[in-house]
């Protein structure tokens, strides 16, 4: 079944449903209502319409020779292949974790090796939980990492290089705090927040937010509190991608959740011509001056890179609802689900990892912090 088999008055009512849906916490916006507000206010950071569609086509055309679905998530190797309470713990850990892997110098990197083979970025983390349950300490287990202390984080997550992991005490911190609620209100496991969410993607957003505070990625721009939630969004993202939107993994909502605003979407949205910086900015970037979280600069970046990418899955969308074709009709209201920023999120990822060396002359936004 390819990805966007979907009718169009089906599409179209969905659609609205999603436009209309506005997670609010404490009157902060939610991300695509934040990503539009900060595109409208941006004055260092644009849209371009032709590059928006060229990337909507892009991703389009893979949609329809099946290379981009749910189950882009577990090919990766690093990835659990279980669907359970196990896959999903491990999920939860390495949200926990996931923020701050760029280098100061690309010669000098955080580095793991496992299974012979060397793992930089987010997927030295990866690596380095699995190296650690391969060597006999549960990391995935709340009741350990409650209170995991700094001896155990500096050898569970020691480089293979002379560059160590960055902001080691913060991820530290993070994890006994998020441990800490795990074992006094959900029995140890993430799986029970999971399953109060009644398999809904915003009310386990907003769980998480209430519950586990470094996750809570808010600013203000123009007068306005905008959440921008990237560790967040993923960690719901990344367990509907691990169960494959099943099980623990099925939400009546995925289709809320947007991309997830990093230091590398950005990179390539700006390649492929669907994101343009002002000579100020752009020139700010080249001298690699390191932004501050929240500071105006770092947050157009993010806010305008999350609306494209909603521009970008509103144009795929509306691309499917135009295809009448026999072979393009409804057979699961399911599929519809998949028509989501978070594959646009993963697609482009995978492909700024892979044309490293081609973007190489595109500066990535450099912040150092615990959100992204």
């Amino acid at each position: 079944m390819q990805l966007f088999q979907v009718l169009r008055p089906l599409i179209l009512s969905r659609l609205v449903v999603r436009k209309n849906c506005c997670f609010v916490m404490d009157g902060i916006l939610n991300p695509r209502e934040a990503g539009r507000f900060i595109s409208e206010n941006s004055k260092d950071v644009f849209i371009e319409d032709a590059g928006v569609q060229k990337v909507a086509n892009m991703l389009y055309e893979k949609s329809k020779s099946g290379e981009f679905n749910v189950k882009m998530w577990r090919k990766h190797e690093l990835n659990p292949q279980t669907m359970d309470e196990e896959a999903v713990n491990w999920v939860f850990v390495s949200a926990v974790l996931n923020f701050s892997f760029w280098s100061e110098k690309e010669t000098e990197r955080f580095e793991v090796r496992y299974k012979d083979k060397t793992y930089t970025g987010y997927w030295s983390l990866c690596a380095a939980m699995n190296r650690a349950l391969d060597e006999g300490f549960k990391i995935t287990s709340a009741s350990l990492y409650s209170t995991i202390t700094m001896d155990q984080m500096k050898q569970i997550f020691r480089s293979d290089s002379e560059t160590e992991m960055p902001l080691l005490e913060e991820r530290q911190v993070a994890l006994v705090e998020a441990g800490t609620v795990l074992m006094k209100k959900y029995q140890g496991s993430f799986a029970n927040v999971i399953k109060q969410a009644g398999k809904s993607a915003q009310s386990l957003l907003s769980l998480v937010l209430q519950e586990f505070p470094s996750f809570r990625d808010v600013a203000e721009f123009a007068g306005k509190k905008v959440g921008l939630y990237k560790r967040a969004q993923i960690l719901v993202g990344d367990i509907w991608g691990s169960c494959e939107g099943q099980g623990l993994g099925e939400f009546t909502d995925i289709n809320t959740i947007t991309m997830f605003a990093d230091y590398r979407i950005p990179q390539a949205l700006v390649y492929f011509g669907a994101l343009r910086y002002s000579e100020t900015l752009m020139e700010k970037l080249k001298q690699c001056h390191l932004l501050k979280s929240g500071e105006k600069l770092e947050v157009e970046i993010r806010g305008v890179s999350l609306w494209a990418c909603e521009l970008i899955r509103d144009s795929i969308a509306a691309k499917v609802s135009a295809d009448t074709s026999e072979d393009n009709q409804l057979k699961d209201e399911e599929e519809l689900n998949q028509v989501n920023a978070i594959l646009v999120d993963h697609y482009l990822w995978d492909l700024r990892r892979e044309l490293a060396d081609e973007m190489s002359h595109i500066p990535f936004h450099r912040c150092r912090g615990i959100y992204y």
